[in-house]
């Protein structure tokens, strides 16, 4: 068995400003990069918090959703940089136009593997306690999400861009 002590060198050599986006070819890298990290989160929770694998796939693969769909391939930011208004985006907004039926359940599973991925990198030191706890708090708003969907749903006529207005998502630039 893995101990804490035994990720967190790892961990540390990591440099975050290697998971910025500037270009395909970054978006690419840090992709992979990614991956590798929710290995170490995936390592992390079978061997240090005793989930059993289907456990621990489960909650990596709503980090690996949130991270990989939204944050690198849609917004293409650093994953280090994240904060607690990039949740609301996602849940409020980006996920309900962005997936055939909406629904909380399957949202539930991406925030609590989101929520999850940053307390590990709490715990690792990669970022700062405050900023995990307000990812989490916001990953917990699951009434204002659920919200969101029942109004995404009631739109009618011209209604979308005051839905839309209600939690913003800016445009992002194309990359080369």
């Amino acid at each position: 068995m893995t101990s804490s002590s035994d990720l967190r060198p790892l961990l540390q050599g990591l440099n975050k400003n290697d998971y910025n986006i500037v270009s395909l070819d970054d978006e690419i890298r840090v992709d992979q990069l990614c991956v590798d990290l929710l290995r170490h989160f995936n390592q992390h929770l079978s061997q240090q918090m005793g989930l059993r694998p289907e456990q621990s796939g489960e909650i990596c693969h709503g980090a690996d959703y949130f991270l990989r769909e939204f944050i690198i391939a849609d917004r293409r930011i650093n994953l280090f940089e994240v904060g607690a208004n990039r949740v609301r985006q996602f849940a409020g907004h980006w996920y309900i136009i962005r997936t055939p039926e909406p629904n909380l359940t399957e949202l539930r599973s991406v925030l609590k593997g989101s929520a999850a991925f940053y307390n590990f990198l709490a715990s690792q030191g990669m970022i700062q306690q405050s900023v995990a706890e307000e990812i989490e708090t916001a990953c917990a708003e699951l009434d204002y999400y659920q919200q969101r969907i029942n109004d995404f749903w009631a739109i009618d006529g011209d209604g979308f861009d005051a839905w839309r207005q209600a939690c913003p998502l800016e445009p992002v630039p194309d990359i080369s």
